[in-house]
């Protein structure tokens, strides 16, 4: 984890700039102190390593938003069954609570949750129009690639089709930061950081 932080830092260098000018990117975290980061994709996106190192550039908290699942949720899908709407409901707002918690506290925050229909985005972030959408964008192939890659998952791949099927992805006026997953975790995190930075500029 740790090198892979500071992978980002060198992707926010320059070109050729040397690493100890990293420092004034550390001074940007006070930027963002309040932010909260909702990081949504299918399984196997690679939301829970992006969302770590967006974190920890952050120096924010961090959710892991399938730790929230109720203990029948994750049974259901160890078991290759797919989660119905009643079924994510209690989920969907124990992550919703988690942002509110956050907010109530002043802390900034990123979070996981696949979030794939709008009407679950919806439940989760409600009326908290400061709340960041990014979402990581795959084709089904990658994405079962990745998933075979990885072991001790309670998600198999025999739900991925069931993924894509539910999935509506952002629309624009949602204004989802949306990050190709061809890169590297060190890659897409950094450029995350990136856009989130363009942001507060604006709102500077």
């Amino acid at each position: 984890m740790k090198e892979n932080v500071v992978r980002i830092a060198q992707l926010l260098l320059p070109s050729g700039a040397d690493f100890s000018e990293a420092r004034p990117i550390v001074k940007l975290v006070l930027t963002f102190e309040r932010v909260i980061v909702l990081v949504m994709g299918v399984a196997g996106s690679g939301k829970s390593i992006v969302a770590a190192l967006l974190s920890a550039a952050l120096g924010c908290q961090f959710q892991e938003g399938d730790d929230l699942h109720p203990q029948e949720n994750l049974e259901k899908m160890s078991r290759g069954e797919p989660l119905t709407d009643s079924d994510r409901l209690p989920w969907l707002e124990r992550i919703a609570g988690k942002i509110d918690e956050w907010r109530e506290l002043g802390e900034c925050g990123v979070l996981t949750c696949s979030a794939l229909k709008r009407s679950y985005r919806t439940i989760i972030l409600g009326k908290h129009s400061e709340v960041a959408l990014v979402y990581l964008k795959g084709s089904p192939d990658l994405v079962r690639q990745r998933m075979l890659a990885r072991h001790g998952h309670f998600m198999p791949v025999a739900l991925l089709g069931s993924q894509f099927g539910d999935l509506e992805e952002p629309a624009p006026d949602e204004h989802p930061i949306t990050v190709d997953i061809g890169g590297s975790p060190a890659e897409i995190a950094a450029e995350i950081f990136r856009e989130l930075r363009e942001r507060a500029k604006g709102v500077s």
